[in-house]
């Protein structure tokens, strides 16, 4: 789910780990914060795969107004742990993460920092899977860090070898394909919450989402020009054929743009994101990344 707003993207995107990463009681979910190279927290957590799956981790990145914390993140990310160390996050201005929303633009730093986190604790495969606004993320950032023909140094940073913030894999589901989109009664809403002073206050008191009132400057490079640059990165289109945001012109825009490039699943039967994706498809998702 995407609008104008502020920001640019930095290409910096090495994160810092604040001393508050730590087992949880059940020894298994490793909670940190992690710093984004412009400088904002990042609420994030880790959970280690299973035995024989070490090499690979799933970082999960959730929609608008979602986080971490919330059951269908944590539903989604129940069921890739049984495939694949998982680490989710959630994005600014969401959860207990700082900063506030740009809706889909420097978003790409907080993923940058959680995908280089993944890297940093040694696991050699590290699969990208967004969810809407999250799925607009993460074809952005393999656009930039995917080792595609858009990668900047096949993404490492300009001014550290050390860490990098590579994808190896990209799923995005019930993704949009273009910026400003209003075709759709669930996205007119959504642009009254982000682009209106009375409706940022409902996504502040009612939606726990901090959204920046200022507009991109400049806009962002949208989903679908993103998708030319991330090949030979491998890329997975998924999208319900009802869901109320983002009609299947959608997902066919992005699946067109990658010239045969990219998998498409379009999915009877399903709605929109994390909500309406079930087990099967989620099992499906973890053993393609696999």
């Amino acid at each position: 789910m995407s609008s104008p707003l502020s920001g640019r993207t930095a290409r910096s995107f090495v994160p810092t780990i604040t001393p508050d990463g730590a087992l949880t009681p059940t020894g298994r979910v490793r909670r940190v914060t992690l710093r984004t190279s412009d400088g904002v927290p990042i609420d994030a957590a880790y959970e280690p795969g299973p035995t024989g799956a070490e090499g690979l981790a799933i970082v999960l990145a959730h929609g608008f107004t979602g986080d971490l914390e919330r059951p269908h993140v944590r539903r989604a990310a129940g069921v890739f742990a049984q495939y694949a160390a998982v680490v989710t996050f959630s994005f600014r201005g969401h959860g207990k993460s700082g900063g506030r929303s740009t809706v889909g633009d420097r978003e790409v730093l907080d993923l940058a920092a959680a995908v280089a986190w993944a890297r940093s604790l040694g696991h050699t495969r590290v699969v990208t899977v967004g969810f809407s606004m999250g799925g607009s993320v993460v074809l952005r950032h393999a656009a930039l860090h995917g080792g595609g023909a858009g990668s900047a140094h096949g993404g490492r940073t300009e001014d550290s070898g050390r860490m990098d913030a590579r994808t190896d894999a990209v799923v995005a589901v019930s993704a949009p394909a273009r910026w400003y989109y209003r075709g759709t009664a669930p996205m007119r809403r959504l642009h009254f919450v982000v682009m209106n002073p009375v409706g940022r206050l409902v996504g502040r008191l009612g939606l726990r989402t901090r959204i920046h009132s200022q507009e991109w400057d400049p806009v962002p490079l949208s989903p679908v020009e993103s998708v030319p640059l991330i090949a030979p990165t491998p890329l997975l289109v998924v999208h319900g054929d009802r869901d109320p945001y983002f009609p299947l012109d959608h997902p066919r825009m992005l699946a067109a743009a990658a010239g045969g490039g990219a998998e498409l699943w379009l999915e009877p039967g399903m709605g929109h994101a994390e909500h309406a994706a079930g087990e099967a498809l989620l099992r499906r998702i973890a053993a393609w990344a696999a």
